[in-house]
């Protein structure tokens, strides 16, 4: 029987982990995808997608809000990454908490990132992205306030959605 706590199966994160400790590339994990951009009018989005995972995939149907050029039928680009680093955030926190034996009774969380559109007009030279602020509602009877706000430091520093928002991230594009 799997040693699952809050919808984590722990047995599978210590395999990848002791896997990833006898040959480190088993840690490395591509993310591919290929997309669309529409041309044609009245589709109701702009860039489409098609994403795989383990057990299947899901087309991704993108639309920019009307102030970027879009008629905003669909979440944004944003949205999508905002909603990317929460659900990596929060997983991270929970698979921490759960590897400590913390079992949460109610767990959820508000995300706010403001961005600043400035750069992208040719406005001012300001950060696109002014930060991202979580806030979690964590409820469990095992654990109290300052020692989730730990766990929550742990994940700051873990989790890989941060990490690519605090580090450059080497970009090739080019014409193919």
């Amino acid at each position: 029987m799997s040693n699952v706590i809050n919808n984590v199966n722990l047995d599978k994160v210590a395999e990848t982990a002791e896997s990833g400790k006898k040959d480190k590339l088993t840690l490395r994990r591509p993310v591919k995808l290929y997309g669309v951009w529409n041309l044609s009018l009245n589709k109701g989005y702009q860039f489409r997608t098609e994403l795989s995972y383990e057990s299947g995939k899901q087309v991704v149907e993108i639309d920019s809000p009307s102030f970027l050029g879009g008629d905003g039928n669909r979440l944004g680009p944003m949205a999508y990454c905002v909603a990317g680093i929460t659900s990596c955030f929060i997983a991270t926190f929970v698979t921490l908490a759960s590897s400590k034996g913390i079992r949460f009774s109610k767990l959820s969380v508000n995300t706010q990132c403001n961005i600043n559109f400035a750069k992208t007009f040719d406005v001012a030279d300001e950060p696109i992205t002014e930060g991202i602020e979580f806030e979690i509602e964590a409820e469990s009877p095992n654990m109290n306030k300052e020692q989730l706000q730990e766990i929550i430091r742990m994940a700051e520093e873990k989790c890989p959605a941060l990490y690519s928002m605090k580090h450059e991230i080497k970009v090739d594009a080019k014409i193919k």
